[in-house]
C-alpha cells in the first residue's frame, strides 16, 4: 500500500483542506468550495441514518422502482432526498441528476442557480444494507455548458474527462470522505467525537500493479470468450511475483474500488449475454470513480475505450467497467482486444 500520511494530517480537517485548495485559485468565487462542504454535511446526515438503520423502520424496500428497474431501498430514498435537499438551495448548482430519478433534478425556481452540475449515486451497494456491508455515496461535478436559460440534458451528458471534481463517501466501520479536484486524491476519516472529517489518507497513489482482482465470477457463463480467458488466466500466476492473484469481491462497487485504490489490482464488471452494456451506470458510478483512480495514477476502461472519453448518449447509460492499477488494466485490455492469449 502506498498511502502517504503526513504527521500533521490529524490536524487537517476536510473544511480546512477545501479552503486551502480554494487559495490555489485566486479567481475562485467560493462556489466550488461551498459544494464540497454541502456534500460533506449531507454525508453526515446519511451516515447518521445508516448507523441506526437496523433500529428504525428504514431498512427494507419502498413500493417503487428506479429508472434501472431496481426496487428502491428505503435508505436509498432517504439518501437521495437528503443530498438533493441539502444541495438545491445553496445557489451553486444549476441542475442535478441522480441514479434514483428518471429525469433531471432542477433547482426550484425560488432558489438561486449557479454554474455547476452535480451527478450522484445516493447509496451505492444498497443491496447489502441488510447484511451490514460497507456501502457509500458517489458524486461527480461538472461546469454548465449552456450559456443561459433552463439547464438541459446537454449540461449533464458530458464525458467524464470534463469533470471538475469527484468523490465518494464510505459508510462502513468508519465513515470516509474521499475526493479529488484535480490536485491529488485525499481521504478523510470522520471522528464522531469532534464531528469532523480529519485527513487520514493524503495524496493516495495506487500501486502500478497489484495482485488482487475483484469481479462477480457468478456471471462467467455469460461473458464473451475473451473475458472468460482472462478470468481463467488471472487464477493462475501473477508474473510479477510468481504467486497467484487473490480474489476479493464485496459486491459493493464503492467498497471494492476503494480497496483497489489503496492496495492495487483490478476491479472488473464486464458486459454479459443478458446485459451487453454491463450493470454499472456510466455517469453516476464509472466516471467519478475513474476520475479518482486516474488521478491516483491508475486507469479505467470499458474494455476498448478509456472510460473518461466515452460520450454519454443517455442519462442512465450503462457501460462495462475495468478500473485499477495501470499494469493490470493493460493486461486485461490485451485479453479483450485479442492481442494476448492464455
Amino acid at each position: 500500500m502506498t498511502v502517504q500520511v503526513s504527521r500533521s494530517s490529524k490536524f487537517m480537517t476536510l473544511e480546512r483542506h477545501i479552503n486551502e485548495g480554494e487559495h490555489l485559485h485566486p479567481q475562485a468565487t467560493g462556489q466550488y468550495s461551498g459544494l464540497l462542504k454541502g456534500l460533506s454535511l449531507a454525508a453526515k446526515l446519511v451516515w447518521r441514518e445508516v448507523t441506526k438503520a437496523g433500529l428504525v423502520n428504514i431498512l427494507g424496500t419502498t413500493d417503487r422502482m428506479n429508472i434501472s428497474g431496481d426496487v428502491i431501498k428505503k435508505l436509498d430514498e432517504f439518501a437521495d432526498q437528503t443530498i438533493y435537499r441539502m444541495m438545491d438551495h445553496l445557489g451553486y448548482l444549476c441542475v442535478m441528476a441522480s441514479e434514483e430519478n428518471e429525469d433531471l433534478l432542477h433547482i426550484p425556481d425560488d432558489y438561486p442557480s449557479g454554474k455547476y452540475v452535480l451527478l450522484f449515486d445516493p447509496l451505492d451497494g444498497s443491496g447489502n444494507i441488510d447484511a451490514d456491508v460497507t456501502i457509500g455515496s458517489i458524486f461527480s461535478l461538472y461546469q454548465r455548458v449552456t450559456s443561459s436559460g433552463k439547464p438541459t440534458l446537454r449540461d449533464v451528458l458530458q464525458p467524464g474527462n470534463r469533470q471538475v471534481g469527484a468523490g465518494y463517501i464510505l459508510y462502513g466501520p468508519s465513515m470516509m470522505f474521499v475526493y479529488c479536484t484535480g490536485h491529488g486524491v485525499h481521504g478523510f476519516t470522520f471522528d464522531p467525537s469532534v464531528g469532523e472529517f480529519l485527513l487520514s489518507h493524503e495524496n493516495i497513489r495506487i500501486p502500478a500493479q497489484g495482485s488482487i482482482y475483484s469481479m462477480n465470477e457468478g456471471n462467467y457463463g455469460g461473458w464473451d470468450p475473451a473475458m472468460q480467458r482472462y478470468s481463467r488466466w488471472i487464477k493462475e500466476t501473477d508474473p510479477a511475483t510468481g504467486r497467484p492473484y487473490s480474489s476479493r469481491y464485496i459486491g459493493s462497487l464503492v467498497a471494492d474500488v476503494h480497496r483497489t485504490l489503496l492496495y492495487g489490482g483490478i476491479y472488473c464488471y464486464p458486459g454479459d449475454s443478458k446485459n451487453p452494456g454491463g450493470k454499472l451506470r456510466l455517469m453516476y458510478e464509472n466516471n467519478p470513480l475513474a476520475f479518482i483512480v486516474e488521478h491516483a495514477g491508475g486507469a479505467a476502461t470499458n474494455g476498448s475505450e478509456r472510460t473518461l472519453d466515452i460520450q454519454p448518449a443517455s442519462l442512465h447509460e450503462r457501460a462495462p467497467f475495468f478500473v485499477g492499477s495501470r499494469e493490470n488494466i493493460r493486461i486485461v485490455t490485451e485479453f479483450l482486444n485479442g492481442t494476448r492469449k492464455e
